[in-house]
């Protein structure tokens, strides 16, 4: 009989390894059995808990204790008051910002009692390399109920009932993609997963990869049967190498339960999965561009039509998913299309994962219904703006979606009212930013990118955003013309209609969503040669406001180039041939005394 009393479930997402989580289960580990706790505590390492901001984190069960930055410092002391007398350690628990009060009980924190798991349903439960343990929360039910008590036709009916529209930022609906492949004849077809998640402050499909990489190999035997696909390929960025370890590790454990490969579950089926990866170019984000890419060639798109549902890989019929899409497919076939309609809008049915990174309290992985309002995810999930900093703008869709201002904070989170608002849903970043953002700096901040990353196929995007970032340049280096402003939307316009991908068509966003609600700004920097957001350095004069000064030092102390002079009791001075006008002074200063 089993001795175990306590599981510790650590946190071991990419996020927490990089805050020290694989030295916290060494120490966790010889600590324990110091002790002569070793069969009654047991430490599993979980896939990414969700709640970045604060990790290391662990889940104690079963008491369901949440700790947070947890240190190996900490760890004599854990293991004696908690784990051998049954005190928990108060100093580990969450503390909230708003009134700092310590929080002991996980579902208790207003980070996680605000959203709905169900494509993180597993999320810090389970050991992702352990299909044991996948199994044992209803993993690959759906899988036999598919192949062996429906019929092809009967998936792609219930996945189309469900409204389930894809995650990777288009929003077509699943089964309608499925059933277009469906009715294509042909003897070869195949099945491919987007894990090319290139989008900057990203993390929602390497997460999930991590934690639950069962669920989308599922979700891509139930659409290989839906449409009589032998093959699958999972296409991730050579940068995720923890999600393409535990995925390697999850097909060679389905492949020796009978559940990949030849005749899954006796059931006459045939379909298997491999891994490709790719080299981190973010056009092989889009689908035809991927399919070359695993083809051998150079990852560029191409004309459609022919629609990859009717000549995709190869020129064979193929459906192409993301990897939230894919996730979701288990739990509708397992539950019923019912089930999953029930949650979300009238027209975009389900949760939505997102990636909340940026100036935000509570930087993390994020799963709420459809139709959330973006105040809800900012303010009651994401804790608010640190420092007490007033909001400005989100930047939802990534590089190619648009920011969302705070006089539409309300804006449910679905398809069609994030894009009234002028930006995209994308496949689920959402940047924040606060009253010290430049939004022109930003809106060239990702135009730097998208130029960087455009592949070069289609003049207009090759040469159209290579001219706004120039535009984009020069305005913030204080040379801008009001001119200027009419050549951005008129060049937008014209990447947006002529460019051959969805990638070159959403390029100009950024520019035109930070012109129609920050406007001002750009004429700020055009007119009177000034950055509001005091961010463009070609645009500042660094000195001391003697009256403010409150002759700490801070600056002095804090200077990389030793460009002030500061003596107790005197007022700051900045030496302005020394000056590397690096920002820190500024960023230092308690006192708004640096101008």
């Amino acid at each position: 009989m089993s001795k175990i009393r306590i599981q510790i479930m650590l946190c071991s997402g990419t996020g927490c390894h990089s805050t020290g989580s694989l030295v916290l289960r060494k120490a966790l580990d010889e600590e324990i059995e110091k002790q002569g706790l070793a069969e009654e505590v047991v430490v599993i390492e979980t896939g990414c808990n969700g709640f970045c901001a604060v990790g290391p984190v662990m889940l104690v069960q079963p008491e369901g204790i949440f700790y947070q930055k947890v240190k190996v410092d900490d760890v004599p002391e854990l293991v004696t008051e908690h784990f051998l007398k049954g005190r928990p350690v108060e100093k580990l628990f969450y503390k909230d910002p708003a009134d700092k009060k310590r929080i002991p009980i996980m579902n208790d924190i207003p980070f996680f009692t605000h959203q709905m798991f169900r494509v993180m349903r597993n999320k810090g439960i389970i050991d992702p390399e352990v299909i044991d343990e996948y199994i044992g929360r209803d993993g690959y039910f759906a899988v036999a109920k598919a192949l062996k008590e429906m019929a092809p036709e009967d998936i792609i009916e219930t996945v189309k009932d469900s409204g389930i529209r894809g995650r990777g930022g288009a929003g077509f609906p699943a089964g309608l993609k499925w059933l277009f492949a469906s009715k294509s004849e042909s003897d070869v077809k195949y099945v491919l997963c987007n894990a090319d998640e290139g989008d900057p402050g990203a993390f929602m499909d390497r997460s999930i990869l991590e934690t639950d990489p069962h669920a989308v190999l599922e979700g891509m035997i139930i659409a290989a049967r839906a449409i009589n696909a032998s093959q699958g390929y999972i296409y991730a960025r050579t940068e995720y190498p923890l999600a393409i370890s535990r995925l390697t590790i999850a097909i060679n454990a389905a492949r020796k339960y009978g559940l990949l490969g030849k005749n899954i579950l006796d059931t006459g089926f045939d379909f298997d999965i491999e891994i490709y990866e790719g080299a981190g170019a973010f056009v092989c984000g889009e689908e035809t561009a991927l399919m070359r890419s695993i083809e051998g060639k150079r990852g560029m798109p191409r004309p459609r039509p022919p629609f990859p549902a009717n000549k995709g890989l190869w020129e064979k019929p193929t459906i192409l998913n993301n990897v939230e899409t894919l996730a979701s497919i288990p739990q509708i076939i397992l539950n019923g299309a019912d089930w999953y309609a029930d949650v979300g809008t009238e027209t975009s049915k389900g949760t939505k994962v997102f990636a909340l990174t940026g100036d935000i309290n509570n930087i993390g992985l994020v799963e709420v219904p459809m139709g959330t309002p973006l105040k809800t995810i900012i303010y009651d999930i994401g804790g608010g703006i640190p420092k007490k900093k007033k909001f400005k703008a989100v930047q939802l869709g990534g590089p190619s979606g648009g920011c969302v201002p705070a006089q539409y904070l309300d804006t449910p989170v679905d398809f069609e009212e994030i894009a009234k608002v002028g930006a995209i849903m994308g496949s689920g970043g959402a940047i924040v930013m606060d009253e010290d953002t430049c939004m022109v700096d930003m809106a060239r901040f990702f135009m730097d990118f998208i130029q960087d990353e455009s592949c070069g196929k289609c003049t207009p995007c090759r040469e159209g955003t290579r001219r706004l970032l120039e535009i984009l340049e020069k305005i913030c280096e204080g040379r801008g013309e009001p001119e200027d402003i009419d050549t951005l939307e008129e060049l937008s316009a014209m990447i947006k209609e002529s460019s051959l991908c969805g990638l070159g068509q959403t390029a100009p966003n950024p520019v035109l969503s930070t012109l129609r609600y920050f406007r001002d700004e750009y004429m700020a920097h055009i007119n009177e040669k000034k950055c509001p957001a005091k961010r463009c350095i070609p645009l500042l004069e660094f000195r001391v406001d003697e009256n403010l000064c409150k002759k700490c030092g801070l600056c002095h102390k804090n200077c990389p180039a030793d460009a002030i002079i500061w003596k107790k009791k005197t007022v700051a001075v900045i030496e302005k041939d020394k000056c590397i006008e690096c920002m820190t002074c500024f960023d230092k200063c308690r006192f708004d005394a640096i101008f």
